[in-house]
């Protein structure tokens, strides 16, 4: 697991070998364990490493056999053995043993097909010394972040956004289409990102960089097409692909410590179950919201060591700016915040790659936002022989149900009806257009409305003739899970160093899942429940059907608490928060949510997270104690 930074221009190579170093530098988090780079006339490429594999000759930039191609790798490709094996007997020579330099033989053996053969996380760029052309990509889902742009005649690409701040060619400007739909997704939802002028490489795709021009395709697409098989058969198919998929995620050198997070839902216990590691890790707090009880109870009926431990509001509270500044983009989802916390336990336990669980919830319907609406059994019941009716005759019902009130109509109406029609538009809507534009102030209500963000996802599932549930895991596969379920979960980890690997967010789960009809999913005994009992062969009958959680976050006490709610309003009142929002509504809204009036807990939050971004990046110019002190070393 790495970090990397790379950029394209004609500029002298003296200059770029200080500026490439000083660009690494700021993403030492993500590989403190060593460093590299390369410049010439034409490209600078920077590397830091946190190595598992082929720990002594790993270190990148790696060169192929005649040196005209050199490769920068973040990530872990699960099948590189194999593609080793193959590659040897087509000739090509390797000088070192890491997964990394596969994908560079496999380019010059393939070229951009080398995707197709992957499977694990990555984000990658490979530079062509002969044809001055560079290769990037990004894995299926989005585990790995990759972003690109071009300014002022000088192409960047990287893990992390934070890495280009340093170049004088980088215009840190804020784009002002991001802000309207973050207030309502809760994360980045555009492509481009809150840094006008730079995006998101979207998950499954890859691009060229050549003679100033830009081209990108998409290599992979999930693919809901069920296949007609029992339950029983769907749920050995489950077990067999997540026991390969852990043993496959779960390898590193000799000496590299791997361990998995548990918590008390089943995503994270089923794993940690097939993984049996030396140790696990949970985090909790120090109130009501706590699950390091069921952790502990699940690690010692397993025969499993449990490490964890509880936060203080007080510490959490006041590392949350930190977290927002090494989040690159304003996520309000609050896991964010256990989960910077959990990450660092693990690390200093000596551990560093950890196993979890997302995943799950998007890609074996999860999510009780799919329309689990109803705790009437026969309504239900029901509900799911409706569901097996033709989608004509489906979609005619829904609309008969669309403004009639009765108990079971919202369960009944968001089973049948189009997805665009029941309004999902992914796990979080904060703040409706509506609601956002009137507490914006008019110049940033802007930007990309919700169906110009989600249009051009559902319209390549939505005239297929397949369960409305598929298609929401659909949309969350492309928004939510990328834009913050992966975002968060390899931000967090990379600033404590810390490799995360997710076993059920994986190519061949995906193919399982995806051949697994919904009704054996999604049905009237739960979310995900062939999924569940193939975890219920393994687990305790209370884990494989309790129902999910999260990362329960004290927000409501906190913004009710006076201490707290004090500080918000504190940073809600100064002045630069007039350019962004009508002042005088957002302290009325912070007050009457204090006051027990309405809870707009979630809305403020939201609110609170951009304003405490936007001051680390564009007022205080943040930078961590480690870089400043490498940056003085270099001067």
């Amino acid at each position: 697991m790495c970090g990397i930074v790379a950029f394209v221009d004609n500029e002298d190579p003296k200059v770029k070998d200080s500026l490439i170093r000083k660009m690494k530098n700021r993403i030492i988090h993500r590989g403190p364990d060593s460093e590299g780079q390369y410049v010439d006339e034409n490209v600078a490429l920077g590397f830091r490493r946190l190595s598992f594999i082929d720990v002594k000759s790993g270190n990148q930039p790696i060169f192929n056999e005649d040196n005209s191609m050199a490769i920068e790798f973040n990530g872990e490709i699960y099948n590189f053995k194999e593609l080793r094996e193959e590659l040897i007997d087509l000739g090509h020579t390797f000088k070192t043993h890491a997964d990394t330099e596969v994908i560079l033989h496999g380019y010059e053996q393939w070229g951009d097909d080398v995707l197709k053969r992957l499977r694990g996380m990555f984000a990658f760029v490979i530079w062509d010394f002969k044809n001055k052309d560079m290769f990037g990509a990004r894995d299926h889902f989005g585990i790995k972040p990759l972003y690109y742009g071009k300014m002022n005649g000088t192409f960047f690409v990287g893990s992390e956004i934070k890495a280009f701040i340093d170049h004088p060619h980088f215009d840190k400007e804020l784009n002002k289409n991001a802000l309207k739909p973050y207030m309502t997704f809760q994360y980045s939802a555009t492509q481009e990102t809150f840094f006008k002028g730079i995006y998101k490489l979207p998950e499954g795709h890859c691009f060229h960089y050549q003679d100033g021009q830009f081209n990108m395709k998409e290599y992979w697409d999930a693919d809901f097409d069920p296949k007609d098989e029992g339950f029983d058969k769907a749920v050995d198919n489950i077990e067999d692909i997540v026991t390969d998929s852990v043993k496959a995620h779960s390898f590193a050198d000799k000496g590299i410590k791997v361990g998995s997070f548990l918590s008390a839902g089943v995503d994270s216990s089923y794993v940690t179950a097939m993984m049996r590691p030396d140790n696990t890790f949970s985090i909790g707090f120090d109130s009501t919201y706590d699950e390091t009880k069921q952790a502990r109870e699940l690690a010692s009926k397993l025969n499993l060591k449990n490490t964890d431990a509880k936060l203080t509001n007080e510490e959490a509270f006041h590392t949350f700016p930190l977290i927002q500044y090494y989040l690159d983009e304003p996520d309000s989802n609050p896991s964010v915040i256990p989960l910077y916390f959990l990450t660092r336990l693990a690390k200093e336990n000596g551990y560093k790659a950890m196993l979890s669980g997302e995943g799950a919830d998007e890609l074996f319907a999860g999510y009780i936002d799919y329309g689990f609406n109803s705790n009437s059994m026969l309504i239900r019941w029901f509900t799911d022989k409706l569901r097996e009716l033709p989608q004509e005759k489906r979609y005619k019902i829904a609309k008969w149900l669309d403004g009639k009130h009765f108990h079971g109509q919202l369960h009944m109406f968001r089973a049948l009806a189009p997805v665009r029609e029941s309004k999902f538009i992914g796990q979080a809507y904060i703040f409706s257009p509506e609601e956002a534009a009137d507490v914006l102030q008019e110049k940033y209500n802007c930007g990309p409305t919700i169906d110009d963000i989600i249009d051009p996802i559902l319209k390549n599932v939505e005239d297929k003739d397949i369960d409305e549930v598929a298609k929401k895991q659909y949309l969350d596969i492309h928004k939510f899970m990328p834009g913050d379920i992966c975002l968060k979960a390899d931000k967090m980890s990379m600033a404590n160093s810390l490799e995360l690997r997710v076993p059920l967010l994986d190519r061949e789960v995906m193919r399982v899942a995806g051949h697994t009809p919904t009704k054996y999913l999604f049905n009237r005994h739960g979310t995900k429940w062939a999924f569940r009992m193939a975890a219920n062969r393994h687990l305790p009958e209370e884990w494989a059907t309790r129902p999910k959680m999260g990362f329960p976050v004290p927000v409501r006490a906190w913004l009710r608490e006076k201490k707290y709610y004090e500080e918000v309003r504190e940073l809600f009142e100064q002045d630069f928060v007039k350019e962004f929002f009508d002042q005088d509504k957002i302290l009325k809204l912070l007050d009457d949510n204090f006051n027990d009036k309405i809870d707009g807990r979630r809305k403020i939050w939201t609110i609170y997270t951009f304003l405490v971004w936007y001051k680390q990046y564009f007022i205080d110019d943040f930078i961590p104690e480690e870089v400043k002190k490498l940056d003085e070393v270099a001067e």
